[in-house]
């Protein structure tokens, strides 16, 4: 949990202790269109414009680590069309993002890089590099990310290094699977937030989302504002969370 002096946002006070790590699941952005009368790319791209805001708000109250669920494995099955308009808008982030965030911000990539053309992929591993040294703040996109392919592709690294003899399959243990994942020495997440009224994760952090806590909206994601973030985690910090125990 990140420590962070009690501070007024709008009619909300925020509690001293923030979640370590808040999960985003941006959902919602094609039916907020389509009550519009709109087609799908706009909700996408009114998706995108509150990202950024959110981060900023994340940022100024003081969270420490921040991921959200962009584009999964999954999602290739989508329309043509509407995957075009999200691999355009996620190339714009790349560009863009250093206008948008402020200096002291990690970011991490979470996902399988290699189904992206040459030139993506080295300014996506570019910017982790570039970024790897900040402190203040970890922003995480799962972009081409499946919970289920993240375990599959730690394991098949665990049994590579055992057919290699670095290890013995019977000294693999939890901290092996977590040393092998995209969230590698990241906290895992205290609170999932997921906007549209589903109430589902998705294949979303299956393994940092073990003891997590959830909060659903109906709000869909282009709407969801600073403001409900702060209900959200004054929610959250009225649990009690006993991580299997009384």
């Amino acid at each position: 949990m990140a420590l962070f002096g009690k501070k007024d946002k709008g009619e909300l006070r925020l509690p001293e202790v923030l979640p370590s790590h808040i999960g985003f699941i941006m959902d919602g952005n094609g039916r907020w269109a389509k009550k519009r009368g709109l087609p799908r790319s706009f909700g996408h791209r009114e998706g995108a414009k509150n990202f950024k805001k959110i981060v900023r708000y994340c940022k100024d109250i003081g969270l420490k680590n921040i991921s959200f669920y962009a584009f999964s494995t999954e999602n290739w099955q989508r329309p043509e069309d509407e995957v075009n308009t999200i691999m355009e808008l996620f190339r714009e982030y790349i560009v863009d993002v250093r206008n948008f965030l402020s200096e002291n911000t990690r970011m991490i990539f979470l996902g399988d890089k290699s189904v992206f053309d040459d030139d993506l992929r080295e300014k996506m591993i570019k910017l982790e590099e570039d970024t790897a040294h900040y402190e203040e703040m970890t922003l995480m996109m799962a972009v081409n990310y499946g919970g289920r392919d993240e375990l599959a592709h730690a394991a098949r690294i665990l049994a590579q290094k055992a057919v290699n003899g670095e290890i013995k399959p019977e000294d693999i243990n939890e901290q092996s699977v977590a040393d092998e994942l995209y969230t590698k020495g990241i906290p895992d997440v205290d609170l999932v937030i997921r906007p549209s009224g589903e109430l589902r994760l998705s294949n979303y952090l299956i393994w940092q989302c073990a003891y997590a806590e959830y909060y659903f909206t109906d709000i869909l994601w282009p709407d969801f504002s600073p403001a409900e973030l702060d209900k959200a985690i004054i929610d959250f910090d009225s649990r009690h969370r006993r991580f299997g125990g009384v």
